[in-house]
């Protein structure tokens, strides 16, 4: 079972690929980990991503497609796998698309979450972080005891540049734009399934589980 996740920054794609990896014992591959990892173990793939990552570039499609592959190949991947983070946009899916009907596989199921853009900013622009500590703090989820200082060692908490209002507008209209075609690609091969993510985890998860369970059986996904 090759199951993709996809949703905005924020949408909880992370927390619901993981728990349905555990769930069904399949591997959870996310690619940026997959980027990361090989660059810190110097394999050859991360040798040809790492001077992408330090000029803060994209690593080009076909190296990401060759290391999610690489990671497919692994004994583990044969009961089946959980991409998050990727493709994220047409010509990945493409690519991704190409590389797996080369192995005689295909993508089985495409779990978008969908979330408001407002529940999007609100869940991202609250979120703050000790500078010291690395404690995270969400104003709304996991506030502070004292608005603005960390609980275990009281420094003021700071904000990334990327979690700011206006700069998370700007990435999720980026998002947006680049996801659009991908699901359409996606909904012509019959096997994306749309999820209300501005639900409670439980439920947005047992509804996860209902598509993956219709599609064991052969029957409709959504």
């Amino acid at each position: 079972m090759f199951v993709v996740f996809l949703g905005a920054p924020g949408s909880g794609k992370g927390t619901q690929a993981t728990s349905l990896a555990e769930k069904y014992g399949l591997v959870h591959v996310a690619t940026g980990d997959l980027l990361r990892d090989a660059v810190r173990l110097g394999t050859e793939l991360g040798a040809k991503a790492r001077g992408y990552m330090e000029r803060g570039e994209l690593v080009p499609d076909d190296l990401v497609v060759a290391m999610v592959m690489d990671r497919l190949s692994q004994p583990d991947a044969a009961r089946g796998v959980v991409m998050d983070g990727f493709p994220r946009n047409l010509d990945q899916a493409r690519a991704l698309d190409r590389a797996l009907r080369e192995r005689g596989l295909a993508v089985d199921l495409v779990i978008y979450l969908r979330v408001p853009d407002a529940v999007l900013v609100s869940r991202l622009a609250g979120r703050w972080e000790c500078p010291s500590c690395r404690t995270p703090y969400h104003e709304v989820s996991s506030p502070p005891r004292v608005a603005g200082k960390c609980d275990r060692c009281g420094q003021p908490l700071v904000q990334r540049p990327d979690d700011r209002p206006d700069t998370v507008r700007r990435r999720l209209q980026v998002y947006l734009e680049q996801t659009a075609p991908l699901l359409e690609y996606y909904r012509e091969q019959g096997v994306l399934v749309e999820v209300d993510g501005d639900q409670p985890i439980p439920e947005v998860s047992r509804q996860i589980v209902a598509a993956v369970e219709a599609l064991k059986r052969g029957g409709p996904r959504g």
